[in-house]
């Protein structure tokens, strides 16, 4: 594809040859010719003199030393939108395995993918579009939208509710039992049946074997365009809000519920029964023993200003000298005072 045609499709204003044939997208270190590539973060600017990529996608103010150049204000989302021009992700054909189990009771929309060994249960509604790739389990009673793609391995259990282009990855499980318990006299745990529903919205995106919990009353509920890395696990009753970001190995008790916008790095941990208001932000492994409230910026535990956090880690690789340096303040404290007692 032309370069001068790339620009076009990606609204950039281009510096450079239009006529320059352009065959896909790499990385700054990989690229070669016939290539574009990108600069998002200022901390790979360095390597642009060194890339042998013949088109680069970055923003205004970046000089490129004379390369072809796509400018956007929003270079990472444009190297987003890039990709799309030059591949496809894998999409078979619509086509209904002889190999899978369909409740008669199940209701099937139009052009739908049901790969081998998928098992669906009775009373299940599957929108038009769909995609439910090997060994998908749907049990009883779930309604899944148009235009979902769900991958090898992901269960979805009963009577869970699924909106409109909903991804769903490899080994995910969605509606499994919470977990919750009540003590009994002789100390044995007494499991509380778990009632409630599930529902994801829209264009919600769920990673692979991650697991949201059913309640044992009301809902768990994924809002409208969240997305969930892999490896989450979201506890029974708990909501997350509109657009959010759920990174790798984020856990959320039972009971929390996130706002909208917010951002939880990777191996976060929440506890439940509390709130985490809209535009939080959370450092890689910040534990979270308390509600938060809206626009913060946190890190460490228990959870604190990410400044206050900063500060705070950059004394604690002194904290041996420091202590040393105390003990031997407290050593001349104590002998300054024997002297004066002495006179």
């Amino acid at each position: 594809m032309r370069l001068g045609k790339i620009a076009k499709l990606l609204d950039c204003k281009l510096e450079g040859d239009p006529d320059k044939e352009i065959v896909g997208v790499d990385r700054i270190e990989t690229a070669g010719p016939g290539m574009l590539t990108f600069v998002a973060n200022r901390k790979y600017l360095a390597k642009l003199k060194d890339t042998r990529a013949d088109a680069v996608i970055t923003d205004f103010d970046t000089s490129c030393n004379g390369k072809n150049v796509l400018r956007h204000s929003n270079p990472y989302l444009t190297y987003a939108k890039a990709l799309e021009l030059f591949y496809k992700p894998y999409r078979p054909a619509a086509f209904i395995s002889p190999q899978a189990s369909i409740s008669p009771t199940a209701r099937i929309g139009h052009h739908v993918y049901i790969g081998p060994f998928v098992f669906i249960d009775d009373d299940v509604r599957i929108g038009n579009g769909c995609y439910l790739f090997a060994n998908v389990s749907i049990y009883y009673g779930a309604k899944i939208g148009n235009d979902c793609i769900i991958h090898s391995n992901a269960s979805i259990r009963e009577e869970v509710e699924i909106g409109d282009r909903v991804l769903i990855k490899n080994g995910a499980v969605i509606g499994s039992e919470g977990f919750g318990f009540a003590k009994q006299e002789n100390g044995q745990h007494y499991k509380i049946i778990q009632t409630g529903k599930v529902f994801i919205e829209d264009n919600v995106e769920i990673g692979a074997n991650t697991t949201i919990d059913r309640p044992a009353i009301g809902e768990t509920r994924i809002r409208r365009g969240a997305k969930l890395d892999n490896l989450v696990q979201i506890g029974h009753s708990s909501e997350v809000g509109d657009d959010s970001i759920i990174c790798a190995q984020v856990g959320l008790a039972g009971s929390t519920q996130i706002g909208k916008n917010v951002i939880l790095s990777g191996q976060v941990g929440v506890a439940g029964h509390l709130e985490i208001g809209d535009n939080v932000v959370a450092t890689a492994q910040t534990g979270i023993p308390n509600s938060v409230k809206e626009n913060s910026f946190i890190s460490g535990y228990p959870a604190i200003d990410n400044r206050a956090w900063l500060k705070s880690s950059a004394v604690f690789a002194r904290l041996p000298e420091l202590l040393r340096d105390l003990q031997a303040l407290q050593a001349k404290v104590q002998e300054l005072e024997k002297k004066l007692n002495n006179k």
